[in-house]
């Protein structure tokens, strides 16, 4: 009689999408995420696997246990980092990070949020992703991450009481937000100065993440006028002859320049009201990678 061997990968590889979507929600790094679960699997591998229950919640508690160290670190290290930190951006419309059917999923993986989420602690955090992200309830939080129900349930109302204050905007959808973003481009190649302007909103703010890597604004711009003239001289500087295309990323619909840069543009009222950049080469590594895939 020949008996059947399972392998660890086959009793990993049906969990690693999730751990991967954790992972990436708590650190914002698609790098660190593939990391971390690859140390979730020498963990897997070397653990009695006959002794684990629930391998799926099993796998999640050590990616998430392993977030929280590798987050620590990584508050220093963006202490350091050359102008401002924006997350790795992520092509999501093949569900890398999940399914994201419902405004509220894609709002979970948005640059915005991400960026907002760098405010909590490690354990907020942690909390609030899981509820959040995956509807965990409070029972099952406090088992993965080794605390009381009722301490889940006080810093989970924490943390939603910190994001809601700076909460993102509802977005355009993703036809209506195309045409915008076309007569924004198109005012922004031809140099029209005047016109671009008016499509910007008064208290319109560029970010652009360059990590120190490339030249980018190291400083937020802010106003009119000033992301009027930042943006058309960073548009011929840097992306002039780069191919434009419109993608999925993280959630809400982007500008693709080649692989030299991601543009995501936020409207309200039909005026750009908020422009993010990544154009840290090494942030695009991921994102690199799957449009070869693709």
């Amino acid at each position: 009689m020949i008996t059947q061997v399972t392998t660890p990968a086959e009793g990993f590889e049906e969990h690693r999408p999730r751990m991967f979507a954790v992972a990436y929600r708590m650190l914002g790094s698609a790098h660190e995420a593939e990391d971390l679960v690859q140390d979730a699997y020498l963990r897997w591998n070397s653990a009695d696997r006959d002794a684990i229950e629930h391998p799926g919640a099993w796998l999640v508690k050590v990616v998430t246990h392993l977030c929280l160290n590798r987050l620590t670190s990584a508050r220093a290290r963006r202490e350091e980092y050359v102008g401002p930190w924006l997350p790795e951006p992520v092509l999501t419309g093949d569900g890398t990070l999940g399914p994201l059917e419902s405004a509220e999923q894609r709002e979970g993986v948005s640059m915005a949020l991400l960026v907002l989420l760098e405010q909590l602690t490690a354990v907020e955090r942690a909390v609030y992703v899981l509820r959040e992200a995956f509807a965990y309830g409070h029972r099952e939080i406090a088992g993965l991450l080794d605390l009381s129900e009722a301490n889940c349930r006080q810093i989970y109302r924490r943390a939603a009481q910190r994001v809601a204050v700076r909460r993102p905007r509802p977005r355009p959808d993703p036809q209506r937000w195309q045409g915008l973003v076309e007569t924004f481009m198109a005012a922004a190649r031809d140099g029209d100065l005047a016109r671009l302007e008016g499509l910007l909103a008064a208290d319109v703010a560029y970010v652009s993440d360059g990590g120190g890597v490339v030249n980018a604004a190291r400083r937020p711009v802010l106003g009119r006028s000033k992301v009027a003239r930042f943006l058309l001289g960073a548009l011929e500087k840097y992306v002039a002859g780069a191919p434009v295309s419109f993608a999925e990323v993280n959630g809400e619909p982007a500008l693709l320049f080649g692989e030299r840069a991601v543009l995501l543009v936020e409207f309200e009222d039909g005026l750009v009201r908020g422009l993010r950049a990544v154009v840290n080469p090494e942030k695009l590594a991921f994102l690199r990678r799957q449009l070869s895939h693709s």
